[in-house]
């Protein structure tokens, strides 16, 4: 079997589902079915415009915060603690052991801290000259 590599320039999304279908495939096949699905909770202002929150997704067992952006406005008011709060409730419900997410040293590291995660791996100058952070917290019963 011979191969060649290939670029391309705008990678589309069937360029991304040629690279997961056989990992997905091979996953499945050691773990089960990852029963993956996303998480959305969004904020809304007075005029019920979405204007952030929490976006992520659930499989394997825990709870991926991928994204939550909050407003300069509205920090430092419970709005972060809220969104992890429903993230937390919604992972039980999906029978989730925990959740796990990354920060940049110069974003909210301490923040998560304070809601009980821990930091599992760091990657050192990324961006260079700082870090960025994993955590994860587990669920109790």
């Amino acid at each position: 079997m011979t191969f060649r590599l290939h670029i391309p320039e705008q990678p589309s999304p069937e360029d991304r589902e040629a690279v997961l279908a056989p990992l997905r495939a091979y996953n499945e096949q050691m773990a089960g079915p990852a029963k993956a699905e996303p998480v959305a909770i969004l904020l809304h202002d007075e005029d019920g415009k979405s204007v952030g929150g929490l976006w992520g997704r659930s499989g394997y067992d825990w709870l991926f915060v991928e994204y939550l952006a909050i407003p300069e406005a509205w920090r430092g008011q419970g709005t972060g603690s809220a969104l992890i709060a429903e993230a937390e409730r919604i992972a039980r419900a999906r029978g989730c052991c925990g959740l796990w997410l990354d920060t940049f040293a110069f974003q909210a590291r301490g923040f998560y801290e304070k809601l009980g995660f821990r930091v599992f791996g760091t990657l050192e100058d990324h961006p260079r000259g700082s870090r960025r952070f994993f955590l994860s917290k587990r669920l109790e019963g």
